[in-house]
C-alpha cells in the first residue's frame, strides 16, 4: 500500500528558557515520515526553497525513506518559530514562505496520486481558492480516496470563511477527516463534538476528533468509540507532533485493513493513542511507538 501526503514541510524553531533548537517538521511531513516508520510507503508533495534549510528537509526525508515531489518556493523554505517561556502556552510566528505557501500539481504529482492507495492532505492553504480547486481537480482526476486534516494556523490563515469552504469541499466524502479542539474553535467557534457531527453529515466516512489530554474519539460506520490518552512510562517532554502521530497511525490502519465495526475502530484508536503518547515522551515531532520506550528507564525517557 502506498500513500501520497500533500501539505507543509518546514523548519520548526523552538525557543524556550533552555535555548533555541531546530527540527525538520511540518504537519504533512510528520505524517509522511510517521507512515514510513509504521511500514507504509509514503511520498510527500510540498513546497521547498533553494536554500540550506531545504537541504536539511531533503536529507531528513531520505533518512526515513520518504519520497519527495517538491514545488519550488520563491520565498525560501517555510519556517515556524515557537516561543515557550515560563511554562506558558507557546506563541508562533511564521515566515513569508509559510504565509505565501503554494503547491503546484503537475504531471508527476498527478501520477503519484493516481497510483496511490490514499491521498492525505494536511496543513494545506485551503483559503487559496485557486490552489484548492487545483488540488480538488487533481484528486478527482486520480479517482483517489482522501484523508484530510485542516490543521489551520492563525499566523498563516488569511480568510477563515474561504478556508472552511475549501476544507469542507475535500472533507465531504473523505475516507477520514481529523480535527481537534483548536480547529473547532478557530474555524467554527464551536465545540468539537458539534464539528464532528457536521463532518459526518457532510459525508465524511470516518472522523478522528482529538481532544488533547482528554484523549480522542472516532465516529464511523454509525459507531462512536472513545479512548483516553495512553498511560506509558516516562514523563511528557513535548506534545508537538502528537496529533500527527495519531493521524498517521489511523491512516496506516485504513490502508492495511478493511474498516469494520466498533471493535476494529476501537483497536485503531488505541494504536493512535499509543503512538501519540509515545511521541510525547521525546522532543520533536518524530512518530514513536511504545516499543521505543520498552528498553528505557522511565526517568530517562526523553533525554
Amino acid at each position: 500500500m502506498t500513500v501520497v501526503v500533500i501539505g507543509d514541510a518546514l523548519i520548526d524553531e523552538l525557543r524556550d528558557d533552555s535555548g533555541v533548537r531546530e527540527f525538520v517538521g511540518g504537519a504533512a511531513l510528520n505524517v509522511a515520515v510517521g507512515l514510513t516508520r509504521l511500514g507504509v510507503p509514503a511520498t510527500l508533495v510540498a513546497m521547498l526553497g533553494d536554500d540550506e534549510p531545504a537541504s536539511r528537509v531533503r536529507h531528513y526525508l531520505d533518512d526515513y525513506g520518504v519520497g519527495l515531489l517538491a514545488t519550488p518556493s520563491l520565498h525560501g523554505t517555510a519556517r515556524a518559530v515557537s516561543t515557550r517561556t515560563g511554562g506558558g502556552e507557546p506563541t508562533y510566528v511564521f515566515n513569508e514562505a509559510s504565509q505565501r505557501r503554494r503547491i503546484r500539481f503537475g504531471d508527476a504529482e498527478r501520477k503519484a496520486m493516481t497510483d496511490a492507495d490514499l491521498v492525505v492532505v494536511s496543513c494545506f492553504a485551503f483559503d487559496d481558492a485557486e490552489q484548492t480547486a487545483e488540488l480538488a481537480d487533481a484528486i478527482t482526476a486520480a479517482e483517489a480516496s482522501v484523508a484530510v486534516d485542516p490543521n489551520p494556523r492563525t499566523g498563516m490563515l488569511h480568510d477563515k470563511d474561504e478556508f472552511v469552504r475549501g476544507f469542507e469541499r475535500l472533507a465531504a466524502g473523505a475516507s477520514l477527516v481529523k480535527v481537534g479542539e483548536d480547529d473547532a474553535a478557530l474555524l467554527y467557534g464551536d465545540r468539537l463534538d458539534a464539528l464532528r457531527a457536521r463532518l459526518i453529515d457532510l459525508g465524511a466516512r470516518a472522523v478522528l476528533a482529538t481532544e488533547g489530554a482528554a484523549g480522542a474519539t472516532i465516529e464511523a460506520d454509525g459507531t462512536v468509540v472513545t479512548r483516553p490518552i495512553s498511560t506509558l512510562p516516562g514523563r511528557i517532554v513535548d506534545t508537538m507532533g502528537a496529533g500527527d502521530a495519531a493521524f498517521a497511525a489511523t491512516i496506516a490502519a485504513l490502508v492495511t485493513d478493511e474498516p469494520s465495526g466498533s471493535d476494529y475502530w476501537g483497536a485503531v484508536l488505541q494504536a493512535a493513542m499509543d503512538a501519540a503518547a509515545a511521541t510525547c515522551r521525546f522532543e520533536g515531532a518524530l512518530l514513536r511507538t511504545p516499543s521505543a520506550l520498552a528498553a528505557l528507564d522511565p526517568d530517562s525517557v526523553g533525554t
